[in-house]
C-alpha cells in the first residue's frame, strides 16, 4: 500500500501531467487478462510482430563489445547519427547532416526534449485535434499553452491553413504537425503540406513534425516530409522519428530528432543531464535497423493493410458506428456517438469514456475512448494485433450492440 501524498510535495507542473490514457487502457486490459479474463485489447500503439532477426543479432553482438559498456556521446553514437542522416535522405528526400541528429530514449523523449528546448512561459503551440495524448503535456510542462484546433470527419481530420491563421497570435511559437496521424490515420496530401509549410515559413512559426509512421501508408495515400515539400523551412523545423513503429521496436526505446544547430545544441545539453546517453546496445540495434533494407517493413505494412480493410468493414457493419477509412499508421477512428444512450446488455453510456468501460466489462474488449485525444464521441482501435483477435474483438462488440 502506497503512502498518501503530502500536500504541496509534488510540483504543480509535474502534478499537472495527465497519465497516458493509451498506456492506462493497455495496462487495465493486460491486468484483466492476467487474472484469467479473455480480454482482447485494441488500445496499444505497437506492432504485434517480433523485431526482425538481423536487428536482434546486431544487439546480441553489441553486448559483447566492450565499447558499448561505457558512456558514449550524449547526442548519440556517431555512426548511428550518420546512418539516420542517410536514412532521412533515402526515405524522406531530405538532405541533412549527421550533426543535426540527436538520438533520444524513444520518440517520446524526442517530443519532450524538442518542446522543452524551444517553448518558454506563455508561448502558444498550435495543436490540431484529435492528437496523440502525449503532445500537450510537455507543452504545459515547459510553461507553454496548447492551442487546440479541432478537426472533423468533413476535413478528413486534417487542419486547414485558414484554421491555423485564425488561431495565430503574437504568442504563437510552434505548430505540432503529424502525418500520418495517431489516432485518426489521416494522411495529408502534398498540396496540403505545401500550403501549411508555406504558411509557417511566412509567419516564422516553428514546425515540430512527427514522422514516426512514415512507412505505414495505404491505398492511394502517400507520405511526404514537410521539409521535402518546403525545403526553405529547414531553419524552423524539427523532425521527430524513431524505430519503434517501422521496425517493431517499441521496447528498445530509440528515437531521434533532426533540428537546426541551436536546437541540437540545446537538446544535447539537456540530454547530457537527463540520461547521459541512450543505451548503446539499443543504439546498435537501431543502427542495424535504419541501415538495412525495408523488406521486413514491407511485410508488416502489407499485413497492417489487410487488417485495416477488415477492421474498417467490420466496424461499419455495426449498427450505430461509422468509420472513416484509415490512410496511415495502424489505427481506425470510428464515430461511436450512435451507441451512446443505447441499452447495451442493461447498461447505458452517456460518453465514450463510459462506453469504453461498458464494452470492456460486457464484451471483454478494450479500446481508447476519444476523450483521450480531445475527440469525444470517437474511439481509437489499433489494428496492430492478430487477425484472429481483431475479428473476434469487433464481433464481440457487434454482438453486444445487437443484444
Amino acid at each position: 500500500m502506497s503512502a498518501p501524498s503530502t500536500p504541496g510535495r509534488i510540483s504543480r507542473r509535474v502534478a499537472g501531467i495527465a497519465p497516458s490514457a493509451t498506456l492506462a487502457v493497455d495496462a487495465k486490459a493486460k491486468a484483466m487478462k492476467a487474472a484469467g479474463e479473455p480480454v482482447i485489447g485494441f488500445g496499444a500503439g505497437e506492432p504485434d510482430f517480433a523485431t526482425p532477426e538481423p536487428i536482434v543479432a546486431a544487439a546480441v553482438a553489441a553486448c559483447a563489445d566492450v565499447r558499448n559498456h561505457r558512456y558514449t556521446p550524449a547526442p548519440g553514437l556517431p555512426e548511428l547519427r550518420e546512418a539516420i542522416a542517410a536514412k532521412t535522405l533515402r526515405d524522406s528526400g531530405v538532405v541533412i547532416d549527421a550533426s543535426q541528429v540527436v538520438v533520444t530514449n524513444g520518440g517520446k523523449s524526442a517530443v519532450y526534449e524538442s518542446i522543452l528546448a524551444v517553448v518558454d512561459d506563455g508561448d502558444e503551440v498550435l495543436l490540431p485535434a484529435p492528437y496523440w495524448t502525449t503532445y500537450p503535456e510537455p507543452i504545459r510542462l515547459a510553461g507553454g499553452v496548447p492551442v487546440v484546433l479541432p478537426t472533423t470527419e468533413a476535413t478528413g481530420f486534417r487542419v486547414t491553413v485558414d484554421q491555423l491563421e485564425a488561431a495565430r497570435t503574437e504568442r504563437t511559437k510552434a505548430l505540432i504537425f503529424v502525418s500520418p496521424s495517431n489516432p485518426t490515420g489521416a494522411v495529408y496530401s502534398r498540396d496540403e503540406i505545401k500550403a501549411i509549410g508555406t504558411w509557417a515559413l511566412e509567419h516564422g512559426v516553428l514546425v515540430i513534425t512527427d514522422e514516426i509512421y512514415e512507412h505505414l501508408v495505404y491505398g492511394e495515400a502517400e507520405f511526404h516530409s514537410i521539409l521535402a515539400v518546403v525545403p526553405e523551412l529547414a531553419d524552423q523545423t524539427i523532425i521527430l522519428n524513431g524505430v519503434a513503429k517501422t521496425y517493431a521496436m517499441t521496447g528498445w526505446r530509440v528515437g531521434w530528432l533532426v533540428a537546426p544547430s541551436d536546437v541540437v545544441k540545446a537538446v544535447s545539453n539537456l540530454q547530457s543531464h537527463l540520461c547521459s546517453n541512450v543505451a548503446n546496445v539499443s543504439q546498435m540495434a537501431a543502427l542495424a535497423a535504419v541501415s538495412g533494407d525495408l523488406s521486413a517493413v514491407a511485410m508488416m505494412r502489407d499485413t497492417f493493410d489487410r487488417r485495416r480493410r477488415v477492421m474498417h468493414a467490420m466496424l461499419n457493419d455495426i449498427d450505430g458506428v461509422t468509420c472513416p477509412e484509415p490512410e496511415g499508421a495502424f489505427y481506425a477512428f470510428p464515430n461511436l456517438t450512435g451507441l451512446l444512450g443505447r441499452n447495451l446488455d442493461g447498461a447505458t453510456a452517456a460518453t465514450t469514456v463510459e462506453l469504453a468501460d461498458i464494452i470492456l466489462d460486457k464484451a471483454k474488449v478494450a479500446f481508447v475512448p476519444g476523450e483521450a485525444f480531445d475527440a469525444p464521441g470517437y474511439g481509437r482501435f489499433s489494428f496492430a494485433l492478430s487477425d484472429m483477435d481483431l475479428e473476434e474483438g469487433i464481433a464481440r462488440i457487434q454482438k453486444l450492440v445487437q443484444g
